[in-house]
């Protein structure tokens, strides 16, 4: 197998509550999802998919520069991940509910802007390519080819954060109530998920 089974589940678990926390991405499928409807917004998920590929792959080049100068280095890029992992898991915990955050409200509807803009608030996160140069490595195997482990784990976000977009924009009416209430907790629950992550995972062999 490319990865192993108990740490990719565990990836997605993780994945899948980062997709769920507050981001650039999931407030402009939010608002975009209440602006325009579900069929426009995919424009907008899709620029985002192709913007966090980058990212992965910008992560990807960054941790093999790494592991071509030294043997040790993915260990250490553990270590520090784990403490990056921490505090944005404490940053998670403290950040106000999604629901309560007002997203921008863009002009445009055509299709070409709406992914431009997906794309942008992907690549332009000042914290993307850190999260990933953090997150990834802690769910790598030092047994084995480091390229093909990261095209399952790029693979997979890329189709988590599509399907929690495309969740949110298609119930984005109904759900921003929901999260304007309960979203803290939501919050907490998921940054408690990233601190016990960045403690757990530079343990494991």
């Amino acid at each position: 197998m490319l990865v192993d089974i108990d740490t990719w589940l565990l990836y997605v678990a993780a994945a899948a509550g980062l997709s769920l926390t507050p981001g650039p991405n999931g407030l402009l499928a939010l608002t975009h999802g209440a602006l325009y409807g579900p069929r426009k917004t995919a424009f907008t998920i899709a620029g985002g998919a192709l913007g966090f590929t980058l990212i992965i792959a910008g992560s990807l080049f960054g941790i093999g520069a790494l592991l071509a100068a030294s043997a040790n280095a993915l260990t250490v890029l553990k270590w520090v991940g784990g403490a990056y992992l921490v505090w944005l898991g404490i940053q998670v915990w403290r950040s106000p509910a999604v629901g309560a955050l007002q997203g921008p409200q863009e002009s445009g509807t055509r299709g070409p802007i709406l992914f431009r803009q997906g794309f942008l608030a992907a690549v332009t996160n000042p914290k993307g390519i850190l999260f990933f140069v953090a997150f990834l490595p802690q769910f790598l195997s030092t047994t084995r080819d480091v390229l093909p482990q990261f095209a399952v784990m790029a693979a997979t976000f890329v189709g988590i954060e599509i399907v929690t977009e495309s969740f949110i924009a298609t119930a984005s009416a109904k759900i921003q109530p929901f999260l304007a209430r309960f979203g803290k907790r939501f919050n907490r629950i998921f940054g408690g998920i990233f601190m016990v992550i960045g403690i757990a995972l530079p343990l494991r062999a």
